[in-house]
């Protein structure tokens, strides 16, 4: 059994071979090799916290495990990232534990290849302004990769706290690209693609503010209650998810649904547009919006990279139980 430790996964993992295994387990889960089970996820009644596992099996992989963690709020006063989780991966021929992997990182740059994979899939290819919803610990990971896909100009931005937006800019400026704080009015009106990395739970992007063509990816929403845009936005746009269970139930199309706006026959697995068996975006004019609820897959599949890297590296940790 290996143990990868949190600290040595940004040097093994780049962006680049998160964004091929999260788009390789979404085109696997689309054709029926890969499944994911139930999400756990509750209140813990201390520290604000929500805690919980995602779990699941690619068999055309082989990769088998979950992940534990969930979100404590308070952590980024104390110098720790808010998300905290551990991937726990077993070989699925024995059952045996196989590895113990830090999650951090891999949560991080696997949520941000999931909406770089919307945006290479679905985004218009003249998109030239990057909205930016939220700067938290995760909007960096997301600009960076939204960047890689499409030849954005600049980046706009807002944030519950503007204070925060440094965060945007900062990063923004390593990339080589301007930045401006904007209202939500303005960052509709400019954006081509719109990012929401927050942990709302009330709409902040409504659907007068989202101009025809835009692209918006989802990410926030991954829990019964949140919400980042409006169900009338949803209900407005061509929809995309990672998996329909729970776009439906915890994700950003939980709340059209409930209002009965949309059917879960109204979205579409990404994975079946990587894998061609469904169309992406079908006009110029066309609201696409990707709801990423965060799968246990794509924990499974960057963990398994991650494993794959440490072991060629030298830098697994083997241990007998």
């Amino acid at each position: 059994m290996h143990i990868i430790a949190e600290n040595i996964i940004p040097e093994l993992i780049d962006r680049a071979a998160a964004f091929e295994a999260v788009e390789a387990v979404f085109a696997a889960m689309a054709r029926g090799d890969a499944r994911n089970f139930p999400v756990i996820r509750e209140e813990l009644g201390h520290a604000d916290a929500l805690y919980g596992f995602k779990s699941g099996f690619d068999k055309a992989g082989l990769a088998l495990g979950l992940k534990s963690g969930g979100y404590w709020p308070g952590n980024e006063a104390k110098g720790l990232t808010n998300h905290q989780s551990t991937v726990f991966l077993f070989d699925a021929d024995t059952g045996r534990l196989k590895a113990v992997v830090g999650g951090n990182y891999l949560t991080a740059i696997r949520t941000a290849a999931a909406s770089a994979v919307s945006i290479r899939h679905l985004a218009r290819e003249d998109s030239r302004v990057l909205g930016m919803i939220g700067a938290g610990h995760q909007s960096a990971f997301q600009m960076r990769a939204a960047c890689e896909q499409r030849d954005f100009e600049r980046v706009v931005g807002w944030n519950f706290h503007p204070e925060m937006l440094s965060r945007l800019a900062e990063t923004a400026a390593e990339i080589g690209l301007p930045f401006e704080e904007a209202g939500l009015d303005d960052l509709g009106a400019q954006a081509d693609v719109i990012i929401t990395i927050t942990s709302s739970f009330s709409p902040i992007l409504k659907a007068a503010q989202v101009r025809p063509g835009t692209h918006i990816a989802c990410m926030g929403t991954d829990t019964v209650g949140k919400q980042e845009v409006e169900a009338e936005l949803v209900a407005r746009a061509r929809l995309f998810t990672d998996e329909v269970a729970q776009s439906v139930t915890l994700g950003e199309c939980q709340h059209a649904v409930a209002a009965g706006m949309i059917s879960q026959d109204d979205i579409t697995e990404i994975g079946a547009v990587i894998n061609g068996a469904a169309p992406g975006r079908q006009s110029d004019d066309q609201i696409t919006l990707f709801d990423g609820t965060g799968v246990g897959l794509q924990d499974l599949a960057v963990a398994e990279a991650a494993l794959k890297l440490a072991i060629e590296a030298g830098k697994a940790v083997e241990v007998t139980l």
